[in-house]
């Protein structure tokens, strides 16, 4: 299948599935664009923008090592880095914790957000890449209804015994305090700990701390 595009765009992509990064090459290539590099991790992907000033990048949002959100936040550092630098992601997942910052980077002008299940046409998706790479803005309709309920109340997944534990950590208080003031075991409090951090999008991170992230998301509710 051949698809006449407007202007030849040289892109760089990262998918961490081998399969899919080769058929997206290939169908890139009918389309006529070239995919100047194709990589499968976000240190790669960072690297490749480097090396060789792509018109647009496509990308994955969980990549190696931690299959987290490492694509999408090295596309936010790299239009910290490059705010005119167009970006379409392009995955199953939306990941909420950059997912908003991504798509207000660079006065949110040359960015998408695409979900792999929700493109049901090869078409919608080449149109799509051509006006990202333009400056455009193309958001995928479940994306832009999770961030608006997140944004509405972060909160809201919890439960009331989560919320009851969440409120004495803003307070300070340790797992075994909270645990005294509930009068439930430590490991019952460490379980609704991990399931707040679950709901709330806080997955582990170098140089974060996941519980004082928590207390803010709280606190601006």
């Amino acid at each position: 299948m051949t698809l006449r595009v407007d202007r030849p765009l040289r892109v760089v992509l990262a998918e961490d599935s081998v399969l899919l990064r080769d058929g997206l090459v290939g169908l890139l290539g009918r389309c006529g664009h070239e995919v100047v590099a194709a990589v499968g991790d976000a240190e790669a992907l960072v690297t490749a923008v480097g090396e060789h000033d792509p018109d647009v990048v496509v990308t994955d949002v969980r990549m190696p090592p931690g299959f987290q959100d490492e694509g999408l936040h090295a596309a936010v550092r790299l239009r910290g880095e490059r705010p005119a630098l167009p970006v379409l992601v392009l995955s199953q997942y939306v990941q909420r914790r950059y997912a908003a910052e991504l798509l207000d980077s660079g006065d949110g002008t040359g960015v998408g957000y695409l979900l792999k299940d929700r493109v049901g046409q090869v078409e919608e998706f080449i149109e799509a890449l051509g006006e990202v790479a333009d400056g455009g803005t193309v958001v995928d309709p479940e994306v832009v209804r999770q961030l608006l309920r997140r944004r509405r109340d972060p909160l809201e997944r919890l439960t009331p015994r989560e919320r009851e534990v969440l409120a004495l950590i803003a307070e300070g208080r340790s797992n075994s305090s909270i645990a005294r003031e509930l009068v439930v075991s430590e490991a019952a409090v460490g379980k609704h700990v991990s399931g707040i951090l679950t709901k709330l999008d806080l997955p582990p991170a170098d140089g974060t701390h996941r519980r004082v992230l928590a207390v803010l998301a709280y606190l601006r509710a």
